[in-house]
């Protein structure tokens, strides 16, 4: 059995990042491209590897036009000059037109996802990990879904993350159309129907490349522990039965596991500009008494320092969020509470946004409920002046509002599914435990339950309240950071370089 490197070398691809550390090469400030929490991650994940002297690479897509926007200050003869020194670096940009001129990881159109995953992919296999040589490989998501079969085909341990449940699909000639020679590792990737040789496979077999990743790496994780139960036990009808499957396999082989994402650094009150008045845990009283009223006079509320605030900070999508949960019962909510003054606040754009402004609109809740367009600015200000965070999601792959809130001393009122289930615990004031209000019975009943219980806290004597926020601000600073999170993949990186690999015999 061969001896692991003293310091592996490890290839993260990614088709989404928000920074990189400066070390990493010359290009590193002017790389963001995000559209969700993948990004988030792996900038945390490659920063933390790099800080602790590794010999971490990334691959990523050459997004032209959005890494020229961030760069804009930077005249282009030295972007130029910049790149020119690119291959010394540890940072490599994947070069294709299909993502050249976009101003979004993805495109709206599926045809055009395909072409960008394909290129992308085509670029990693050709050029990336033969200049790397990487010891280890780690893919994010359906856009590095074929890469775990190269890796296997040439007897290098892949990590595969599923960050979201999305995939595509493309016969092995489509793909081989792009450039990627699948017929080196066809056997390794997972088809619609079970072809017995190449040339069944082909043209009419289609290739799911979110189950290939499944299938051909050699350790799978999700961002969240409980997700991937709720995937294996078959609780969540969404998830393709192919992709169900595999995740089984690899879950009862030992070869998958749950790590949850961290929010973004930035989220901290204590240095978030974005708020009226910074606070930490020792002075959130009055830090967040002035957030609040700051808070209500811009959106019109009535100016109340003791009105207890519920903040909804995510996309009004009734799929998932459980926005239609909350709608049937906001007027009999308010209502109930009108003496204390309940108030609720939207920062969340979706389609779901203009019932909730009829219902404000049909019952003159002016003055109690605001309904606004998303905006940075606003919703971390309305972090740090709310009371409760609203979150009645249907399932939940991760989530990250819920580990915001807590750090501002806005405490969770959710539905316990997938990554909330990992994140939030029932508020038990006497036992000096838990940081949020949970039901598990999901429907407007159990969420009009779960908010009783977080007025029941709100009415409980201020020191006792005021005690229990400062302890979960303070436990969820130093529980939910990237610190953590990168962490959980460098043990889980030591662990596959440790496990002896069974290579192809193809």
């Amino acid at each position: 059995m061969e001896t692991p490197p003293q310091n592996p070398r490890v290839l993260i691809v990614t088709p989404e990042v928000t920074y990189l550390p400066n070390g990493m090469g010359n290009v590193a400030n002017y790389l963001s491209a995000k559209a969700g929490g993948l990004a988030d991650v792996s900038a945390a994940l490659i920063s933390a590897l790099f800080e602790q002297g590794a010999d971490v690479h990334v691959a990523i897509p050459d997004y032209r036009e959005m890494f020229r926007a961030k760069a804009a200050p930077v005249l282009g003869s030295q972007l130029h000059a910049i790149r020119e020194k690119m291959p010394q670096d540890r940072i490599h940009l994947a070069e294709d037109r299909a993502f050249f001129y976009m101003n979004n990881v993805y495109s709206n159109y599926s045809v055009e996802n395909l072409k960008i995953g394909l290129a992308f992919q085509r670029e990693v296999i050709n050029n990336v990990v033969p200049r790397v040589k990487p010891d280890l490989i780690h893919c994010n998501d359906w856009m590095t879904g074929l890469l775990p079969g190269m890796a296997r085909q040439m007897c290098v341990p892949a990590l595969f993350t599923i960050h979201n449940i999305h995939t595509v699909k493309a016969p092995l000639a489509q793909i081989e159309d792009r450039g990627i020679d699948a017929a080196y590792f066809w056997q390794h990737l997972y088809y619609e129907y079970v072809p017995v040789e190449y040339e069944d496979a082909r043209e009419s077999n289609p290739v799911d490349f979110l189950a290939s990743g499944v299938f051909a790496a050699h350790f799978v994780n999700t961002v969240s522990p409980t997700f991937l139960r709720e995937i294996v036990e078959g609780r969540h009808p969404f998830v393709a039965p192919a992709l169900q499957q595999e995740l089984a396999n690899k879950y009862y082989s030992g070869c998958a596991s749950g790590i949850l994402n961290a929010p973004d650094p930035s989220f901290d009150p204590v240095t978030d500009t974005s708020l009226l008045q910074t606070y930490g845990p020792e002075n959130h009283v009055a830090g967040k008494q002035e957030n609040k009223i700051c808070l209500q006079r811009n959106l019109g509320l009535l100016q109340d320092p003791d009105a207890p605030i519920f903040f909804w900070p995510h996309r009004l999508d009734p799929v998932q969020k459980g926005c239609q949960i909350l709608a049937d019962i906001l007027y009999a909510m308010v209502s109930k509470y009108w003496n204390d003054t309940l108030q609720i606040v939207f920062v969340a754009n979706g389609e779901f946004q203009r019932h909730f402004l009829d219902i404000v609109r049909f019952h003159q809740l002016q003055k109690r409920v605001a309904v606004c367009n998303f905006d940075e600015g606003l919703a971390r200000l309305a972090y740090g002046g709310s009371d409760f965070m609203l979150m009645p999601s249907s399932f939940e792959p991760c989530g990250l509002p819920q580990m915001i809130a807590p750090i501002y001393g806005s405490l969770p009122v959710a539905n316990d599914t997938g990554g909330i289930h990992d994140t939030v615990s029932m508020m038990e004031a006497d036992k000096n435990r838990g940081n949020g209000f949970l039901f598990d019975v999901y429907g407007a009943t159990g969420l009009a339950w779960a908010m009783d219980q977080a007025m029941n806290f709100y009415r409980l004597p201020a020191p006792v309240r005021h005690a229990q926020i400062e302890r979960v601000m303070r436990e969820s600073r130093a529980t939910f950071n990237h610190a953590a999170t990168a962490r959980h993949y460098m043990d889980l990186y030591e662990k596959m370089l440790d496990r002896p690999l069974i290579c192809s015999a193809f």
